[in-house]
């Protein structure tokens, strides 16, 4: 599927989803190129009328720092990432740019909001993205506000867990695996943007990029900055929560382990007695009754002093 948006003589953006009206515009005529899991034919007809190559998928998704920004003569070359939240676990979905003179391709595989919202503004109002750098711009500055709004819903998230612990709730494994999936979506969020980041600073040192755009950038990569050290923080909480989890949970199995030693302290000296007199004392009812209730009080006496020492040492 493509998306193209076009000026018509009266200066006007027009949408169209046909392929085959490239054929009739000029490169100056088109504003963006949208390719939404673009199919041959439609990868073929963008390459001729840019008269450049599509970057494939892998690709988009290679990490060297040569694959993700580079540049000839007439085109700058961008690949990045966006990041998809669910429900359970965050996901990322490679982007490719291509900017050919104040013309922006762009190649996706699945729906992103941050397209869909400047679409919307480009049909609205034109005047504000009137060259491709500005509409890359645009879904720049839109892309780092849903991430910090995916960065905000962690922290309240963060805090709801933190509450639990405070509020002396149940706390086990499955507490632990949600804390470490929470490290894991705020590893992401980091890595999504500080690979914006580096995309825009390498989009600065380009002669290509007009002025105006030069200080829209240096504005979002203060804004990315600001997001940058939020997720730091919010790593650095959410590992000081799991180390109080494990505290915690060391606590209570260092109780029920105290517990498990006081019972045997406890039965010890009983133990030893009932060994000692256990083989030459009668059962009842064949004699020596009152023997076995005397062992059995001096049993309850060593118990309560044994018990009488570990209160006074605070081990009770």
């Amino acid at each position: 599927m493509i998306a193209i948006f076009y000026k018509t003589a009266e200066n006007i953006i027009q949408t169209s989803e046909d392929v085959q009206i490239l054929t009739s515009l000029r490169l100056d005529d088109v504003l963006w190129l949208d390719l939404f899991d673009p199919s041959g034919d439609e990868k073929r007809a963008v390459e001729a009328f840019l008269d450049t190559t599509l970057q494939s998928r892998a690709q988009a998704e290679e990490i060297e720092s040569s694959s993700r920004y580079s540049e000839n003569e007439n085109s700058i070359f961008i690949n990045t990432n966006f990041l998809m939240p669910s429900p359970e676990n965050y996901s990322m979905e490679s982007v490719s740019f291509i900017l050919t003179k104040n013309v922006i391709t762009s190649v996706r595989q699945v729906p992103l909001r941050s397209f869909t919202d400047i679409q919307r503004r480009i049909v609205s109002g034109h005047r504000v993205y009137p060259t491709g750098f500005h509409v890359m711009a645009g879904i720049l500055e839109n892309r780092v506000d849903l991430d910090a709004d995916m960065i905000e819903l962690m922290s309240k998230e963060i805090e709801q867990y933190s509450k639990r612990v405070s509020l002396g709730e149940d706390v086990g494994n499955e507490f632990l695996i949600d804390i470490n999936q929470l490290q894991e979506n705020t590893m992401l969020v980091r890595e999504n943007i500080v690979d914006k980041q580096r995309m825009i600073s390498s989009i600065l040192k380009s002669d290509k990029t007009p002025d105006e755009i030069n200080n829209r950038l240096n504005i979002l990569l203060k804004d990315i900055s600001s997001l940058i050290n939020h997720t730091n923080f919010s790593f650095e909480r959410l590992d000081y929560l799991q180390n109080t989890v494990l505290g915690l949970i060391n606590l209570e199995q260092n109780k029920i382990m105290k517990i498990f030693t006081l019972v045997s302290v406890l039965l010890m000296p009983p133990t030893l007695i009932a060994s000692i007199y256990g083989m030459n004392l009668q059962l009842p009812l064949l004699g020596g009754f009152k023997d076995i209730i005397l062992v059995g009080a001096l049993m309850l006496i060593i118990v309560a002093v044994v018990i009488l020492i570990f209160r006074r040492k605070r081990m009770v």
